[in-house]
C-alpha cells in the first residue's frame, strides 16, 4: 500500500528500508557525525500546508531513530538539507542525486558539505532506501 510523502508512516517505512539495507550498513559504517534532517517546504495547493522536517538519527550504518519534527527542530541538526516538494520527489524517484543537488543549489545544506561529500556512497544508499518505500505523492 502506498504511503503519502511526507508523513509519519512514510518515515517509519524509510527507517525500515535503511535498517534493512546491507549496502547502507557498509557505506555508513563510519558515520558518527550525528543527525541528518530533511526539510520539505510547504506546498498548500497539494495538501502540504506547513514545512515538514524529517529527523534521521544515523550512526555507524544504522538508523537509530526516524521521525517527523518541526522545522525549528530539524534546523538544529548537525546536517539539515532543505528543498521544495518537487526536488524531494526527484530524490525519492532517484532522478536527483542529493549531493549533486546541494552542489547545484537545488537543495540547501546547513552543515559541512565536505563531510557530506566524503560520505557520498552512504548518501546514495539512503536514496536507494527511500526509493524502495511505496510512496504516494500528494500532487499525483
Amino acid at each position: 500500500m502506498s504511503v503519502p510523502f511526507p508523513s509519519a508512516d512514510w518515515v517509519v517505512k524509510y527507517k525500515e528500508a535503511i535498517n534493512g539495507s546491507a549496502a547502507y550498513k557498509a557505506a555508513g559504517a563510519t558515520w558518527e557525525k550525528g543527525v541528518v534532517a530533511l526539510v520539505c517546504t510547504k506546498k498548500p495547493e497539494i495538501g502540504l500546508p506547513d514545512d515538514v522536517g524529517i529527523w534521521l538519527d544515523l550512526h555507524q550504518g544504522v538508523c537509530r531513530d526516524a521521525k517527523l519534527v518541526a522545522v525549528g527542530e530539524a534546523q538544529k541538526a548537525p546536517f539539515c538539507i532543505t528543498g521544495d516538494y518537487a526536488r524531494w520527489k526527484q530524490v525519492v524517484r532517484k532522478e536527483l542525486d542529493p549531493v549533486k543537488g546541494m552542489m547545484q543549489g537545488k537543495l540547501k545544506l546547513k552543515g559541512d558539505l565536505a563531510t557530506i561529500v566524503k560520505y557520498v556512497k552512504a548518501s546514495q544508499e539512503l536514496v536507494e532506501c527511500c526509493s524502495k518505500v511505496d510512496t504516494k505523492f500528494l500532487d499525483e
